[in-house]
C-alpha cells in the first residue's frame, strides 16, 4: 500500500511541476510580439519609401530598379517570418493552455486517488 503512496505522490508531484502556466508563455511571447509589431512597422514605413521611390520611377536606373524590387522581396519575406513566428506563439500559448489543464486534471486524478487509498488504508 505504501508503494501505491508513493506512485500517486510521485506523480502528482511530476503534474504540478512539469507544465508551463499562461504566465510564462505570456513572457515568452510578448517580447516576441512587440519585436513582431516593430518589424511590420519599419516593413510598412519601407514600403511607403519604395512606393515614393516607385512613383519617380521614370528617372531611376535598371540596378535601381533591381534594388527596390529586391527590397521589396525582402519585405515580404520577413512579414511571411514574422506571421509564422507569431502563429507559433500563439500556437505555443494555446498548447501551453492545454498543458496547464491536463496538469490540474491530473492532480484532481491524484487527491481522488490518495483520498480514496487513504478510505482503503481505513477499512
Amino acid at each position: 500500500m505504501k508503494r501505491v503512496a508513493i506512485v500517486v505522490s510521485s506523480i502528482a508531484l511530476l503534474f504540478a511541476s512539469g507544465c508551463a502556466t499562461k504566465e510564462y508563455v505570456k513572457t515568452q511571447v510578448d517580447p516576441l510580439s512587440d519585436r513582431l509589431a516593430r518589424v511590420e512597422a519599419r516593413l510598412t514605413a519601407v514600403e511607403a519609401k519604395l512606393n515614393q521611390v516607385a512613383a519617380k520611377e521614370g528617372e531611376l536606373s535598371k540596378a535601381d530598379r533591381a534594388a527596390i524590387n529586391e527590397a521589396k522581396a525582402t519585405a515580404i519575406k520577413a512579414l511571411e517570418v514574422a506571421n509564422k513566428a507569431e502563429a507559433d506563439a500563439m500556437r505555443a500559448g494555446s498548447d501551453a493552455s492545454k498543458a496547464e489543464a491536463a496538469a490540474r486534471d491530473a492532480e484532481k486524478a491524484a487527491a481522488k486517488t490518495e483520498k480514496m487509498f487513504k478510505l482503503e488504508q481505513k477499512k
